[in-house]
């Protein structure tokens, strides 16, 4: 989908014009300055592992996860499989998520949002965090070969290096796209849900797989509105950061209507029934209604927190939880 009105640039991919304190502390990062072991205690350094493998974005892969299973079976899957799945799926996100860190940390070091993850404090060392992260995509990659399946199996770690190289090394800091195709590693875990239970794909997981492709522009860019100031600095060119709100807004509403209505694709080719077809169209109405209502707000050039752009991303988070709830409950009620 083409962004009518935007020009994609090219952005150099170290940041420049920052303070010389900000320069020190990235300086510092890259080059794998850290504290000494003996002042990092062992509980910290645990829950610093556990932070990079961003913990609360996986809750939202698991939550299009396991659905999809209850789709794929028609009812409740095998529970051993279902925690196999869950388990592989959260070391591959983990290592993504992890390996992403490595790479970004010196746009972290220079970002208020990032200021406090392990590698900027000092808490895990760039080396360990590489580890880290080669060791969980080898770990979970054999846990769903031997487990679950090799189709899963290799859908998990294409999600995996497509997250690594081609969103956060490739297109992270040279397009305004970069949400938009990145995105498509965060489609994967539908692929993987139903995968898992079938040990194939079919048109159900696909149409799912386009409604997060679809979701993730406009549930990122209201974030990216409120922190496009954190982007500016590190020459990451989001989109909210060479648009103005008025153009953003509008995609927002593009992408929005679109996926709504791939959302409404399940029931006509016989996937899903009444339910989730009522819960579809009531979450969805309501997500349009948001969508419309910031493009509002941006087109009367409101700025600040009278924007409110933060209200359709919480809403994001909702409603592809309702949606996803209503996917594993239809099988019952049909």
């Amino acid at each position: 989908m083409s962004l009518s009105g935007v020009c994609v640039t090219a952005v150099e991919s170290r940041p420049g014009g920052t303070s010389q304190a900000l320069k020190a502390l990235g300086e510092g990062v890259l080059g794998g300055a850290s504290q000494s072991p003996v002042h990092r205690p062992f509980g910290a350094r645990v829950k610093a592992f556990v932070a990079l493998t961003k913990p609360r974005i996986i809750e939202l892969l698991l939550i299009t996860t396991v659905p999809v299973m209850f789709l794929a079976q028609q009812g409740v899957p095998d529970l051993k499989l279902v925690l196999l799945t869950c388990v592989g799926g959260y070391l591959s996100a983990g290592g993504a998520n992890a390996l992403n860190m490595y790479i970004d940390r010196d746009i972290d070091a220079l970002m208020d949002r990032t200021a406090q993850r392990p590698l900027v404090t000092g808490m895990v060392s760039p080396r360990e965090c590489l580890a880290f992260g080669i060791t969980l995509a080898v770990v979970s990659t054999l846990l769903f070969g031997l487990t679950v399946n090799w189709l899963s199996a290799w859908l998990s770690l294409g999600a995996l290096l497509f997250y690594v190289v081609v969103y956060t090394m490739i297109l992270k800091r040279r397009t305004s796209q970069n949400i938009v195709w990145g995105g498509i590693a965060g489609c994967m875990p539908v692929l993987i849900g139903w995968s898992a239970v079938t040990d194939s794909l079919s048109w159900a997981p696909v149409i799912l797989f386009m409604v997060i492709f679809f979701w993730t522009p406009p549930h990122y860019w209201p974030l990216s509105m409120k922190v496009k100031e954190d982007y500016a600095r590190v020459g990451v060119p989001m989109l909210p950061v060479i648009a103005s709100n008025k153009v953003v807004a509008q995609q927002i509403v593009i992408y929005s209507w679109v996926m709504v209505a791939v959302s409404l694709l399940l029931t006509p080719l016989g996937y899903t029934g009444w339910f989730y077809t009522a819960v579809a169209l009531a979450a969805g109405g309501w997500w349009l209604w948001e969508a419309h209502s910031l493009q509002n707000r941006a087109k009367a050039e409101v700025t600040g927190a009278k924007l409110k752009e933060m209200r359709l991303f919480h809403w994001s988070i909702t409603y592809v939880s309702l949606l996803f709830v209503a996917i594993a409950v239809d099988p019952f009620l049909r």
